[in-house]
């Protein structure tokens, strides 16, 4: 008893750690959080009070929503394995509230605009482009990283070439995991070497094409335009989806940039898919 004497029941321990006796509970059965001892008879559940530390920091983790596995992981970890982990997971909310933030100016101008913003969707003709071009492979989340990775990466290689604005990125029409994406330039030839970039053509014809105005979190409003006249018209798109980075980063406010989005396009094939 004398042991038993100096533990603390669930109840007290959940008080003093700002846990409740449920949590404490689940933390057991997932094995985060044990108790010091179980009572064979009855089941009751006994903590040690040098056990708080852990268990404050399990509720101050969770209050921050940090997975039960980090959490995990981190009171197992000694103290530069606790950092590498917390530092990840800032590294996690961080892009999350990017990607919020994006989502926000998405529906704050569609609720400025009482609904879906209008855009002039016209029929053009585009000439055949001769592209120098980088690429990459990405998912959606990574999307606007990658994309300006590749620029740097073509800016780099065309260091001194007298190539012809705009620059142009290049996309499937459908955005998953594993996609493959480029950004080009129409630029002269460069002698082989590994640091040439690959050559790309893109053919001329008919297209749609539409201007953003705003940034690039932005963008799918566009797209949304764009694509909705591909299909209202009766016609097919034919990747690769173009966007022509008029005026970017650098060149002006995020809300000056422009950016004019083309899709080359077919007459649909009665039957067809």
């Amino acid at each position: 008893m004398r042991e038993q004497d100096e533990l603390l029941t669930i109840g007290r321990f959940a008080r003093l750690c700002r846990l409740s006796v449920k949590q404490l509970r689940h933390y057991d059965d997932t094995g985060l959080l044990p108790p010091t001892r179980v009572d064979p008879a009855t089941g009751y559940r006994y903590y040690a009070a040098d056990r708080a530390r852990d268990a404050l920091t399990v509720a101050l983790l969770r209050e921050l929503d940090v997975p039960l596995a980090v959490i995990a992981a981190t009171l197992a970890g000694d103290e530069p394995d606790r950092a590498r982990l917390l530092r990840a997971e800032r590294d996690r909310v961080a892009e999350r509230i990017i990607r919020d933030r994006a989502r926000l100016e998405l529906l704050e101008r569609l609720a400025d605009g009482g609904g879906l913003p209008g855009y002039e969707v016209a029929a053009d003709r585009e000439p055949e482009r001769r592209l120098a071009v980088v690429r990459a492979v990405t998912g959606p989340a990574e999307l606007g990283e990658r994309v300006g990775e590749c620029v740097g990466r073509l800016l780099a290689r065309l260091d001194g070439v007298p190539w012809r604005p705009p620059l142009w990125g290049l996309f499937p029409l459908d955005l998953g995991e594993g996609m493959r994406i480029a950004v080009g330039a129409e630029a002269p030839p460069l002698p082989a070497g590994p640091e040439a970039p690959e050559r790309l053509v893109l053919p001329g014809g008919p297209v749609l094409a539409v201007v953003h105005h705003g940034s690039y979190a932005q963008l799918p409003l566009a797209y949304h335009a764009l694509l909705a006249a591909v299909h209202e018209r009766g016609l097919r798109p034919v990747p690769p989806v173009r966007e022509a980075y008029l005026v970017g980063p650098g060149e002006a406010p995020a809300e000056e940039w422009m950016t004019r989005l083309v899709v080359r396009v077919e007459e649909r094939v009665e039957g067809g898919s």
